[in-house]
């Protein structure tokens, strides 16, 4: 009887190791499926990155092919177009930033338009009032086309454009007039302003109509210089309104 049990015994005990192989040769090894999921989760990372970088070359491409007189995707399509000048001025003596300069950067803040600024290409610009006052006079019983530096912005992106400058001698300061006629500005709202220190707008709305006809030509605002750079909250509401019947 004895003899019987062991031997059972030991049949049990060789069935449950057989049956733990079983389970054991059934069941991934840990470390394969540590590396299974490892390598999965590359893969996914690789995929991710792919397209990643397939976009932004889509992107680049989109942008390259973009037609010729459009601005890129988000940016403005309205302008601030201005001359300016620093130095001895009228009323508030030396300055370091010219009186339109500080409306026009005004504007572009209040409508988030782009800015450009017309540098003469060569400054003979005396920057000594009686001086500037003399050369500007000079200019326009020369009715002169001074050259300004560089090239204004592709226009063709842009529907408005607000236009400004200091009074000179009742007109636009000649370097203006160069601009108008060496660009074409047809189409477009042009918007004037201008800085003075008791000119008004000098007529600078219906001045930009001859010089530029087919444009569209908007109410303007005249602002005092001395304004510009003694009463800036002052000037800050005298725009924001403008530019609210502007539709801004």
């Amino acid at each position: 009887m004895k003899k019987g049990i062991v031997l059972l015994a030991a049949a049990a005990l060789l069935l449950a190791g057989c049956g733990s192989s079983a389970a054991s040769a059934s069941a991934p090894a840990p470390a394969e499926s540590a590396a299974e999921s490892i390598k999965e989760t590359q893969s996914e990372t690789v995929s991710t990155e792919t397209s990643a970088a397939e976009q932004t070359e889509a992107d680049t491409s989109a942008a390259a092919e973009a037609p010729a007189g459009t601005n890129p995707e988000g940016s403005s399509d309205t302008l601030v177009l201005y001359f300016s000048r620093t130095g001895e001025q009228y009323v508030v003596g030396v300055i370091d930033k010219g009186n339109t300069a500080i409306v026009a950067e005004m504007i572009a803040e209040e409508t988030g338009a782009d800015l450009f600024e017309v540098l003469p290409a060569d400054d003979h610009y005396p920057t000594t009032y009686n001086e500037l006052t003399d050369v500007a006079r000079q200019e326009q019983n020369d009715n002169a086309r001074p050259a300004y530096s560089g090239e204004l912005p592709d226009l063709g992106g842009y529907s408005t454009i607000f236009i400004g400058a200091p009074v000179w001698w009742g007109d636009w300061p000649m370097i203006m007039y160069t601009v108008f006629e060496n660009n074409d500005f047809s189409g477009k709202t042009l918007i004037p302003f201008s800085t003075h220190e008791g000119s008004g707008l000098a007529g600078f709305d219906r001045k930009l109509e001859d010089a530029c006809p087919g444009a569209e030509v908007g109410k303007g605002l005249a602002v005092k210089g001395s304004d510009a750079q003694n009463e800036q909250e002052k000037v800050r509401e005298s725009v924001g309104s403008w530019l609210a019947e502007h539709g801004f």
